[in-house]
């Protein structure tokens, strides 16, 4: 029988056989069944391995039942006092972007380009996406033919709302995008501060209101 030399050992190779196969995968997707934990949701990832999504990284809209099947973003992998954590995520902006990069093959290939999101998780989440093709209509191809890409993206985020808006290098332009559907009456860029002043009317100001807590990007 082996001695606890040899049991280290192994527990040791197993750890870093962990860490090295996981350390090039955040920014991927896993997936899993979950069980229960003191300090958040453990996660199985590919195989055996187990995988900690605290209580900071998930979403507050959502419960998560033990054994049950789902999706996360690797946001971290990192050598904990008791060897590799891999950290999971459902609440970073970085989720939603990686869904729409595989739902989304012009995203996949480069034609289109996201230049930022901004996400209250659970609730609402906006990104501004950008076509290096004129042919190809960025905000039309991320929401998919009859809303299928998109409503894929929503189901896997139960629901929570996304908005997709046209990024514009014309500061004016990008943030009448992303205030779309409010009507603005005047608009004030103060280029030395980075901000924007921006004036509507009174049954205007519900819609800018709700516009503008989406639009952090």
């Amino acid at each position: 029988m082996p001695n606890r030399r040899s049991c280290r050992k192994i527990r040791q190779a197993e750890k870093a056989l962990i860490f090295t196969e996981f350390k090039d995968r955040v920014g991927d997707i896993v997936s899993g069944h979950g069980c229960g934990g003191l300090s958040g949701r453990r996660d199985s990832g590919p195989g055996k391995y187990e995988a900690l999504l605290p209580n900071r990284e998930r979403v507050p809209t959502e419960e998560y039942q033990v054994g049950e099947r789902i999706r996360c973003y690797v946001k971290a992998v990192e050598q904990g006092p008791h060897g590799p954590e891999i950290i999971l995520s459902r609440a970073d902006p970085r989720f939603v972007v990686k869904l729409f990069q595989l739902e989304v093959s012009e995203i996949n290939d480069g034609t289109i380009e996201i230049k930022g999101v901004a996400r209250e998780p659970g609730f609402r989440t906006k990104m501004a996406v950008y076509s290096r093709d004129n042919k190809v209509d960025p905000v039309g191809a991320c929401v998919g033919m009859r809303g299928q890409r998109v409503k894929n993206i929503v189901r896997e985020l139960n629901n929570e709302k996304v908005d997709v808006i046209p990024w514009s290098p014309d500061v004016r332009t990008f943030v009448t995008n992303a205030l779309s559907p409010a009507k603005l009456k005047s608009f004030e860029i103060d280029e030395a501060r980075k901000r924007v002043k921006i004036l509507v009317a009174e049954d205007q100001l519900s819609l800018a209101i709700a516009s503008a807590d989406r639009t952090r990007v």
